[in-house]
């Protein structure tokens, strides 16, 4: 069967610099994922490393999203082979590796996410291939659309940024703010010395090697900001925050009416 070239949308936008936004999924509602599929995100962060996100939830949500503007992306608990096969097989469409510390490691991210010989995936893509657009050739679709993110969010991982930021086949080097602050003995502290510095030393590796270049940001100011810096992909907060940000949008003048009555 004759299809249409198709190309992840996250990775065609990057490539024209154009940034995204990923909506963090946190929560095991499926109808919560599904909404946020459609409101303009380019592609839901799937949490499983912090949240009680399953496999078969992760499944759920694929399925719920196809055709949704936003293509679903999973973070998985610890950057290993069997950990990104489970995710590709239930039809992500990029893979998020945390504490992606070494050049080994990242080289191991990649080799996760590629079929043989340009990786060590496994071929049971009966599943993935459900779920994906129709291509003519799924194996070959996912070896060169599957996005491949390496988190850097420890002091070693700067001290190895340059070599991680060479590694073929890495798409985007992501900073983990938080988990780097409390690497460097900052405990969770944003706005200090040390962790300019180490950001400073990821982006300058990130712009030498030709690697997209991401972080979390809160609001769309934030956004503005750090595009500045060089940073095009972005992970907005998560379902519940928003949940939580709306509902005080909602309460905080019915509060203020009560003690004002």
């Amino acid at each position: 069967m004759t299809t249409q070239p198709w190309e992840n949308p996250v990775k065609a936008a990057l490539k024209q610099g154009r940034p995204v936004v990923a909506a963090t999924v946190t929560s095991n509602s499926v109808d919560s994922a599904a909404q946020l599929a459609s409101m303009g995100f380019d592609f839901l962060w799937i949490e499983m490393e912090h949240s009680p996100v399953t496999l078969e939830t992760l499944r759920h949500i694929v399925l719920a999203t196809r055709g949704a503007k936003a293509v679903p992306f999973a973070r998985v608990p610890v950057n290993e082979i069997w950990t990104a096969k489970r995710v590709l097989d239930a039809g992500v469409h990029g893979v998020i590796f945390p504490f992606t510390s070494t050049p080994e490691l990242a080289a191991q991210a990649v080799a996760a996410c590629r079929y043989p010989p340009h990786g060590r995936r496994g071929s049971g893509a009966g599943l993935a291939r459900f779920a994906w657009p129709p291509v003519e050739d799924y194996y070959d679709a996912a070896d060169q659309h599957v996005m491949v993110i390496v988190i850097i969010e420890e002091a070693r991982a700067v001290e190895n940024v340059d070599a991680i930021a060479a590694t073929p086949g890495v798409d985007a080097m992501f900073i983990g703010t938080s988990d780097l602050s409390f690497s460097l003995g900052l405990r969770g502290r944003q706005n200090e010395a040390a962790q300019h510095d180490a950001i400073r030393k990821v982006v300058e590796a990130g712009k030498r090697h030709n690697k997209i270049l991401g972080r979390p940001a809160g609001s769309p100011e934030q956004v503005q900001q750090f595009m500045e810096q060089g940073f095009l992909l972005f992970q907005a907060p998560t379902d519940m925050g928003f949940i939580a940000a709306g509902a005080k949008r909602y309460l905080e003048p019915l509060e203020k009416s009560r003690r004002e009555s």
